[in-house]
């Protein structure tokens, strides 16, 4: 049975993801931050699923992800996680940076330490509102960047073209 580790779980995207994946026949893991609000509504009817698991982390602390990636040993990640929110991410530019540019080379590390590099798929979400003011439609990797905030300015696409991914 093929596991699948999915970060942001508790979003839109990541509660459909887990009952597509769970009829695909995987067993699914997902990653809940620990938090004041518990907003679980998207994925309640999955909670007592035999094969949908969940496990408290978060992007901002590598130790967490570490143990987490460690423990489940997945054969693909679907980091769909981000601090999103616009106005936070003028207001807190650092932890947008921190969540949405670094929480993925913590994904990246933890794979790499805990041996999964050749076995281990990685999903990595980002939006298009990366590319702001858009000039060609699709985008692509060669598309030029126009972010309007930290927060679009801060997405996976730039983290990786830094390290030459």
């Amino acid at each position: 049975m093929k596991k699948a580790l999915i970060t942001g779980v508790t979003g839109q995207d990541g509660s459909y993801l887990s009952e597509f994946l769970i009829e695909k026949g995987y067993d699914v893991h997902g990653i809940i931050r620990r938090s004041s609000v518990d907003f679980r509504e998207r994925i309640a009817h999955l909670e007592g699923h035999k094969n949908f698991h969940l496990h408290y982390g978060d992007l901002s602390d590598s130790m967490s992800l570490l143990k987490i990636v460690a423990m489940v040993r997945p054969d693909e990640i679907y980091n769909l996680a981000a601090q999103s929110h616009v106005q936070v991410s003028f207001d807190v530019p650092e932890f947008t940076a921190d969540v949405d540019a670094v929480g993925v080379l913590r994904i990246l590390e933890a794979v790499r330490i805990c041996g999964l590099s050749e076995t281990c798929r990685i999903y990595q979400a980002s939006t298009s509102e990366l590319f702001g003011k858009v000039e060609q439609v699709p985008q692509n990797e060669t598309t030029p960047f126009h972010p309007y905030s930290p927060y679009r300015k801060f997405g996976a696409k730039p983290l990786a073209l830094a390290m030459g991914m």
